[in-house]
């Protein structure tokens, strides 16, 4: 299992201790300091079945700055600005075989 989080984030480092207490292999990686290609940010988006506006953190400082609620985007340009400012991806980001959980997440969903 893979999870894609932020080391100083308090819902990922939940979430990794929650993992670790449930004695799950985890495989992770800070996407802020090893950042996603796009390619790879295509592929998990894909996995959530969610569109990529979705997987946005509203509360994130850049997310208001550029007032993204307000200024319609194309899939293709949101990605490119999550690319960018990784600040902007709801994490963390679970992989579990080919589907793909994001934010706060169940500890039911994993075991399933």
């Amino acid at each position: 299992m893979k999870i894609y989080h932020k080391s100083s984030c308090i819902t990922c480092k939940k979430t990794i201790t929650e993992m670790e207490r449930m004695k799950i292999d985890i495989e992770s990686r800070d996407f802020f300091k090893d950042p996603f290609t796009e390619s790879e940010l295509k592929k998990i988006i894909k996995m959530t079945g969610k569109k990529p506006h979705e997987l946005l953190r509203k509360r994130d400082k850049t997310y208001k700055e550029m007032k993204l609620d307000e200024n319609k985007k194309s899939d293709s340009e949101i990605i490119k600005l999550m690319v960018k400012y990784p600040g902007l991806i709801l994490r963390p980001i679970v992989i579990l075989k080919n589907k793909a959980v994001v934010g706060k997440i169940d500890p039911k969903e994993i075991k399933n």
